[in-house]
């Protein structure tokens, strides 16, 4: 998709340092992803803490070893 944006000349040149792409349209989709990516882990820091992760009292190296064995 073409874009036209209006983007400061300093903060293109940080994104292009730091995401080390060969221009700035591989710059922004590094950053871009990146971004993406930053979002999906804070939605997931989100869900665990509506819904803690609860462990089994019964969980043990021992128990795990015996269920995988009788696989």
């Amino acid at each position: 998709m073409k874009v036209t944006a209006l983007i400061p000349d300093d903060l293109i040149e940080k994104v292009k340092a730091k995401s080390g792409g060969k221009n700035i349209t591989e710059s922004l989709i590094i950053a871009l992803n990146e971004y993406l990516n930053e979002k999906k882990v804070d939605d997931l820091i989100d869900m665990v803490n509506e819904k803690p992760l609860v462990w089994n009292n019964n969980f043990t190296a021992d128990g795990i070893r015996k269920i995988n064995r009788n696989r």
